[in-house]
């Protein structure tokens, strides 16, 4: 979803740095030409002139240069959070989260959708990240999974509908307690 949202952001003439611990990542699909690469370099020089931090939901919000941000203090948002923002007004959107059981209530949800006529855009953690399905054009029924780690960096997100299926102790590599799940 970061190389997603990076090209979403250059594509409407922002400026773009898309950043990386490992100085060769592999990127789902190509970088929009415009967007700068800063692989393997991870210092606070990195921050100069930023202004909002689009977090990929598989980095923790605990790494070093999350930290000094936080300091600044410059805003993170998750992509989901990026592309909630573009959504067109009168659009409906369908979130679920939970430990299990997401990717097939999604799946369900949007092929009801379907049977009852309506045009649903599935996306999130399930297909491809929601910026990159986003109907500028138009409003729309989205259908999102949603996992913690989408979570952790919303602000304004606010689902029509949304689902929290159940709660199991998973990732807790990730997290420092149940409570913080």
């Amino acid at each position: 979803s970061g190389v997603a949202a990076a090209n979403f952001l250059a594509g409407r003439g922002d400026e773009v740095l898309l950043t990386d611990a490992s100085a060769n990542p592999n990127l789902p699909y190509p970088l929009h030409e415009t967007v700068a690469r800063a692989f393997g370099q991870q210092d606070a020089a990195l921050l100069e002139g930023v202004g909002t931090i689009v977090l990929s939901p598989g980095v923790p919000r605990t790494i070093p240069l999350l930290q000094q941000a936080s300091v600044l203090p410059i805003p993170v948002i998750a992509e989901v959070e990026l592309a909630f923002r573009q959504i067109p007004m009168g659009s409906t959107v369908i979130a679920v989260t939970g430990s299990n059981g997401k990717s097939t209530t999604t799946a369900l949800i949007g092929e009801i959708l379907k049977v009852d006529g309506r045009q649903p855009i599935v996306a999130g953690n399930i297909g491809q990240p929601l910026i990159a399905a986003l109907d500028l054009e138009r409003p729309r029924t989205y259908v999102l999974e949603l996992s913690s780690f989408q979570l952790e960096s919303v602000d304004t997100f606010r689902a029509d509908v949304a689902l929290l299926l159940n709660i199991t102790p998973d990732h807790m590599d990730r997290y420092d307690s149940f409570d913080a799940y």
